[in-house]
């Protein structure tokens, strides 16, 4: 049983937790409403490009002269996943999510006889696939630093894998992020970047009987919108990542804050206990002693 001096000592030392799990509870809660204003902005841009690209691959479908970010390689073996996670911890289950969704990914693309290879945009992608998948990591972007995540940011990320698939290192490109829901929910998304995940359900505009035409055509509008699509669902992705780390990280410490309350209270009833009983004792003695005079 623990004295009365490391008693007070633990007492001291779960209260100084407490004002630092509550000082980043706070801030937490500052950063998450600008990055949650900053995701509400991106969705419609993303998901209207998204739009027009399936409006426009609608046209091309069985044309021998589509574009490769469109059509692929016309290969389905080699595998790139781009991992996105968070520079730092103490968010709860943020990135042990991502990395078990690209764990699964991972294992069901080499279960079909798929190579795979690892980008992790994110130190803390690396540190949870290093142990497993180290050999098929390629490379970590770090992002250390970057207090608001911006379109410079996401840009080189794409030009990177717009450069890989033009040399010719990868046939198909998955990205892995957490989709931001609500400060109590986040989910692990992936999201094929190349070729471009083109939704079934984008129906053509009813132009009632009327004919019309591009211009320019479709294949060379396609060729500018592919590539800056792509740096445009990393950047939506990190939006995301960004939204979805500090409502996880309030939540972890809002959580941290009552556990070391319900430790506080704990903590003090047994120091109470203990000083009392060891009163009790003084007086015994006391009592004894005069008793004994």
């Amino acid at each position: 049983m623990a004295n009365l001096k490391a008693l007070r000592g633990r007492i001291t030392s779960v209260k100084s937790t407490q004002k630092i799990t509550k000082a980043m509870n706070m801030v937490a809660a500052a950063k998450l409403r600008r990055a949650q204003d900053s995701v509400e902005a991106s969705r419609p841009y993303a998901e209207r490009m998204e739009r027009v690209i399936g409006t426009l691959a609608s046209g091309m479908e069985g044309r021998d002269d589509a574009p490769p970010l469109l059509a692929g390689t016309g290969a389905d073996q080699r595998h790139l996943i781009v991992v996105a996670t968070a520079e730092r911890g103490l968010c709860g289950g943020f990135n042990a999510n991502i990395a078990k969704r690209a764990r699964a990914k991972i294992a069901e693309l080499e279960e079909a006889g798929k190579d795979v290879q690892i980008l992790c945009v994110g130190r803390k992608g690396r540190d949870a696939l290093r142990r497993m998948h180290g050999r098929k990591i390629i490379d970590t972007i770090e992002l250390a630093g970057v207090r608001n995540v911006g379109f410079e940011h996401a840009s080189p990320i794409g030009q990177r894998l717009l450069k890989m698939f033009e040399n010719d290192e990868f046939d198909v490109c998955h990205l892995i992020f957490s989709k931001f829901v609500s400060v109590l929910t986040q989910e692990p998304t992936v999201l094929r970047l190349i070729p471009a995940q083109v939704s079934g359900d984008v129906e053509p505009p009813d132009l009632e009987g009327a004919v019309y035409t591009y211009e320019p055509d479709e294949d060379q509008i396609l060729r500018e919108l592919l590539p800056r699509n792509i740096s445009v669902q990393i950047f939506r992705g990190l939006l995301e990542n960004a939204a979805s780390e500090q409502g996880a990280r309030m939540t972890a410490m809002d959580n941290a804050t009552r556990n070391a309350g319900d430790m506080i209270d704990r903590l003090t009833l047994e120091y109470n206990r203990q000083r009392q009983a060891a009163i009790t004792n003084e007086l015994i003695e006391i009592i004894s002693g005069a008793e004994a005079l």
